[in-house]
């Protein structure tokens, strides 16, 4: 073997090591609405969030940069997952009685940014 094949190869081994070690890593994800809850629940979940839950619904507000579209879903969606990023790491989920989903896709549209918080 050459010297050049054996250091890439222990080069290789060391990488596929510490990658397979890292038991920390997740993938991104956010909390959104699930498509499926009824709008009375959404809503009731969505006051929760924005009042005693702490999340901060100032950009869902009119003229902010997620109030379009100005959907219950939507408005929803980006409640939930400003509550769920700033409170996952205290113990928080993204259930909300049923009225929410995890995904790995990234909700953010336009200028509204959906925050993430590894």
């Amino acid at each position: 073997m050459s010297q050049a094949f054996l250091r890439i190869f222990l080069l290789s081994l060391f990488f596929v090591y510490t990658t397979s070690q890292r038991s920390d890593w997740k993938s991104e994800e956010w909390c959104i609405a699930d498509e499926q809850t009824p709008n009375e629940e959404l809503q009731k979940a969505l006051d929760w969030t924005c009042g005693k839950g702490g999340a901060d619904c100032s950009k869902i507000q009119a003229h902010q940069p997620c109030f379009l579209p100005n959907t219950l879903k939507d408005h929803a969606s980006y409640a939930f997952n400003d509550y769920y990023q700033k409170f996952k790491h205290k113990g928080a989920t993204c259930y909300f009685n049923s009225a929410a989903m995890i995904t790995n896709l990234d909700p953010s549209h336009n200028s509204c940014k959906f925050e993430y918080f590894p």
